[in-house]
Parts: structure tokens; C-alpha cells; sequence
């Protein structure tokens, strides 16, 4: 029997993915930690555990986005606003 959580988890991964080519730190530094974490965790079967794991994903996902925000709020507001003000 197929795991219903599949899809979910193999688009957890790629968002987690295409996300990280911006990281600060590198995108192969970003795409280690994500292999390694996804690894650690491939033999779970539970389903509520597999729940709560995609919920934090999206939970990471949410962040990795409001951090990209911020930094281009920033470079957008060092370029045009005069930083002696």
C-alpha cells in the first residue's frame, strides 16, 4: 500500500528545494541539511507523525520566505533612503 502522505512530502521537498538556492549560507550547505533531515526521517510511518513533520516544513517554508522578504526590504531601503537620516 501506497502512503497517502507521498505527494505531500515529495512537494515538501522540492518547495523546500527551490527555496533554497537563495539561502544565505549556500545552496549546497542548504540542500546537505535538507538531505540529511528528509533521510533521518524517511522510516517514519506514522501518520500523525508524518503530519506533524509536513506542518513543520510548512512552518519552515513560511520562514525561509518572511526571511527573503526582509532581506530585500532592506536592500530596497538602503538604496533609496539616505541612511544618515
Amino acid at each position: 500500500m501506497a502512503n497517502p502522505y507521498r505527494r505531500e512530502v515529495v512537494r515538501l521537498y522540492k518547495t523546500l528545494l527551490y527555496l533554497g538556492r537563495e539561502y544565505p549560507q549556500g545552496s549546497s550547505y542548504f540542500r546537505e541539511r535538507l538531505k540529511a533531515v528528509f533521510t533521518k526521517n524517511k522510516d517514519v510511518t506514522d501518520p500523525e507523525k508524518i503530519k506533524k513533520l509536513v506542518a513543520k516544513g510548512n512552518f519552515v517554508i513560511k520562514e525561509l520566505e518572511a526571511m527573503y522578504f526582509l532581506r530585500k526590504y532592506r536592500t530596497l531601503k538602503k538604496r533609496y533612503y539616505d541612511p544618515e537620516k
